[in-house]
């Protein structure tokens, strides 16, 4: 064999050696095996390790990190499986702790107070399972804000006494366009065994009420489960609450301004009669049934907020001290205590702007006055029966005085 051969022949040799060297090492787990290793470096037996040392606890926190349109009442919750809660911690994004609460069983976890909107709130919770490894888990979110969340202010109040013409009276902050499924978040019920039906008035409000005055000595549930409702294009509600009120004695009021009396009737009963002084031929007070939604001891009454005016632009009165006001409309008409007056115009003339008045006396301190005893004897919700003034029946949205349609209306401006 020549020189040449014989270079050309180790060089083949070198080469063939060379790939067979270069395939056994990109081959591990063989050489482990034809070298008689334990195999500890394959990625499957690293993995298994790993997961051996890993806690099985599984903690899931809601709502998911980087959401931002969160529900202020229920969405924040920290969960665990397969392990148990050793702490969490919830803080707004300036680092103001929240407080929060853990179940007995160390399974789960949630605020106790409800957040703020438009709010960042980071939660880092820790777990550990049966053998004591510890897990973590962290998420960031966002609370829904003023602009894309919609509340109701509801009338009467909780632990209220009111009269037995009060309705349920929820005026929302948004304009609602999905009122069927904000409806369908109001329940309204009452001890009474009364059916209650709720009607639109506009896309703001929404008042509920039986077909026939509330039972006296009922109690009145209002159970709002509005939160994550979505009331109009991307407007969510974010209440979730549940009111209770009661219903006084039956008390209605009938005024007859062509009488120029009053006599107030308990179950059906007059328990007594006051002259009044309605308004005058050229200002006559509505007609219909109204229901007493605010009461003032002393109040100030100024003609150019409700339309009275002088030439110069000035109210045609401005009384800054009016007695035992009580409201009837939102447009301004009140039964109230007149100083004023001389004692002969009550039960003879009426000579009011709309108002119905009644004998009183300067400061609102003296109970003998006739004024004095229907506010002292009067609650929020009473209701006063105006008749034969010569003017129209009163709007049923003006006031809380939704009476004055019969019971097929009232239902058909229900959205469900």
């Amino acid at each position: 064999m020549t020189d040449s051969k014989r270079r050309r022949g180790l060089t083949a040799a070198s080469a063939l050696l060379g790939g067979v060297l270069v395939l056994t090492a990109c081959s591990g787990g063989d050489a482990d095996a034809s070298s008689g290793g334990s195999g500890n470096t394959s990625q499957a037996k690293v993995d298994e390790a790993a997961a051996k040392k890993s806690s099985e606890a599984q903690i899931a926190i809601t709502p998911k990190d980087g959401s931002d349109n969160a529900s202020i009442n229920n969405s924040a919750a920290v969960t665990v499986s397969k392990g148990s809660l050793t702490g969490v911690t919830m803080t707004t994004q300036d680092g103001k702790a929240v407080t929060g609460q853990l179940s007995t069983d160390k399974k789960s976890w949630k605020p106790t107070t409800q957040l703020e909107r438009s709010t960042t709130y980071k939660v880092a919770a820790e777990a550990k399972d049966s053998e004591g490894r510890i897990a973590h888990e962290n998420a960031s979110f966002t609370t829904v804000s003023p602009s894309n969340s919609f509340i109701g202010t509801f009338t009467p109040d909780n632990g209220s006494t009111v009269g037995v013409g009060m309705p349920v009276s929820i005026n929302f902050d948004k304009a609602i366009t999905n009122k069927a499924a904000v409806q369908k978040g109001i329940t309204v019920s009452t001890t009474g065994g009364q059916e209650v039906a709720c009607h639109w008035f506009n896309a703001n409000r929404m008042d509920c009420r039986p077909e026939n005055y509330w039972k006296e000595g009922s109690t009145v549930t209002l159970k709002l489960a509005l939160d994550g409702v979505e009331g109009a294009n991307g407007v969510y509600g974010v209440q979730q609450k549940t009111v209770t009120f009661h219903i006084g004695r039956n008390q209605v009021t009938y005024v007859d301004a062509r009488t120029k009396q009053m006599k107030i009737t308990q179950d059906g009963k007059v328990v007594k009669s006051v002259p009044i002084s309605a308004g005058s031929p050229d200002n006559k007070t509505y007609q219909g049934q109204m229901v007493i939604s605010e009461k003032f001891k002393q109040t100030r009454m100024n003609g150019a907020t409700v339309g009275f005016t002088d030439d110069d632009g000035k109210g045609e009165y401005d009384i800054k001290d009016v007695p035992h006001a009580m409201r009837l409309t939102t447009s301004g008409t009140f039964i109230h205590g007149n100083y004023w007056g001389a004692p002969s115009v009550f039960g003879n003339v009426n000579t009011s702007h709309g108002c119905v008045g009644i004998q009183d006396k300067k400061g609102a301190n003296d109970a003998t006055t006739p004024a004095a005893w229907f506010y002292n004897h009067t609650l929020i919700g009473d209701v006063v029966v105006i008749q034969h003034t010569g003017d129209k029946t009163v709007s049923p949205d003006n006031g809380l005085n939704g009476w004055n349609m019969d019971w097929a209306q009232w239902k058909a401006g229900s959205a469900v």
